[in-house]
């Protein structure tokens, strides 16, 4: 089976690419990812694949395997760009102005569209179903797997385990890397906002300075984290916006600060939050002003349940190599296949797409983000692969 897939997949991978390169170049920001969800399903459709619309833009598609089975399993990929405009200057350059595929979404959807034709070819060789999740939204809140899971593309049949990948530009093209258990941090959008009384610059006693009263609590809430959290409990609290509007001799009457929180922890969470609250509302109430402090709350702690991702990590092994499968760190950012995990066993695995040769090293997220194409071949082998050893 596994020469048999890669062989199918080897056949393809040109057009494959050729699929990744038409969605890097016509990008769209989530839950208006209408153009993308048109082309999944006329690729569906060209290989033969039921789907149906989910959650506006998404779209669940089954595969079923003629074989005798019960079983079940579902994977997913995620659509949507962001709000970047691209300075890479290629064949497939964004064209849509100021939206950019930074997060290799586009390459999630490409590499599932493989591993749909690739499975669709194969079904006279497994039993049971599977099911595809393209999934819109996932780099907004309140995420688009929230409205994929209460459409219930989890239920009638509710699949044996979940399973979706996220690039690496950081881990060498053809590598994977796994990590059981707490794998990816919840994350919560903070926006707060200081008021005081402003005024004349040289009159400070005159004022209540939000400038001052705002770095004061960004420095204190810092002790959330160095005095507070248990230091065996990842935690990240960092602040990236702040908007004092006056000028050299003007104190603005207020503050504007956006900032994001990350943990681990359910119940470190919901304590971090309160306590967030409470000191910027004394610190702003003891200088004189006062504090807005307002939680967004995001997606929870992504967990790799055990036994999924000990069948990823061998499956890969068989796959690609034992040498080419290593171990991931924890990583601090968030994602909402988090909240197919709370639900259903899952897997979600770094897969490796930089590579030096050819320059390809940019973080995510970032304006010259790019991915060595070259990997779909084994992206989509790999998750065909790791779908039908499940259904056995």
């Amino acid at each position: 089976m596994i020469e048999a897939i890669q062989q199918k997949a080897t056949v393809i991978s040109e057009k494959i690419i050729s699929y990744r390169q038409h969605l890097h170049a016509h990008p769209e920001l989530s839950f208006h990812e209408y153009e993308t969800s048109a082309f999944i399903k006329s690729k569906l459709d060209e290989i033969g694949v039921a789907w149906k619309a989910v959650a506006g833009t998404g779209v669940l598609a089954i595969i079923k395997g003629e074989l005798s089975s019960d079983k079940v399993i579902a994977l997913r990929a995620d659509m949507d760009a962001l709000p970047i405009t691209e300075a890479n200057q290629c064949a497939y350059t964004s064209t849509n102005p100021g939206v950019m595929h930074a997060c290799g979404h586009d390459f999630h959807t490409a590499s599932l569209l493989g591993t749909a034709e690739i499975l669709q070819s194969l079904r006279h060789a497994f039993g049971g179903q599977i099911k595809l999740l393209f999934q819109p939204a996932e780099e907004v809140l309140p995420g688009g797997a929230l409205q994929m899971i209460a459409e219930g593309v989890l239920k009638d049949p509710v699949p044996s385990a979940v399973i979706g990948q996220h690039v690496s530009p950081f881990l060498e093209a053809g590598k994977i890397a796994v990590r059981k258990g707490m794998f990816m941090a919840s994350m919560d959008e903070l926006f707060v906002t200081v008021r005081g009384k402003g005024g004349h610059g040289a009159q400070p006693h005159r004022n209540i300075d939000p400038v001052m009263i705002a770095a004061q609590m960004l420095v204190s809430l810092q002790q959330l984290v160095s005095r507070n959290a248990n230091p065996s409990m990842p935690t990240v609290l960092s602040f990236g916006k702040v908007i004092a509007n006056g000028a050299i001799n003007v104190i603005p009457d207020e503050v504007y600060i956006e900032g994001t929180f990350r943990t681990m922890n359910e119940d470190w969470r919901n304590e971090a939050h309160q306590r967030m609250k409470t000191m910027a509302e004394g610190i702003a109430q003891s200088m004189g002003g006062s504090c807005e402090f307002n939680i967004n709350r995001g997606y929870p702690f992504l967990v790799n349940n055990t036994d999924v991702t000990d069948h990823v990590t061998a499956s890969a092994a068989a796959y690609l190599g034992s040498n080419n499968v290593t171990e991931a760190e924890i990583w601090m950012a968030a994602e909402d296949f988090a909240r197919y995990s709370q639900q259903v066993p899952s897997c979600f695995y770094l897969l490796g797409t930089g590579n030096q040769q050819k320059g390809i090293n940019s973080s995510l997220h970032t304006s010259t983000f790019d991915v060595d194409e070259d990997v779909l071949v084994n992206s989509m082998g790999l998750m065909a692969w790791v779908a039908v050893k499940a259904l056995v």
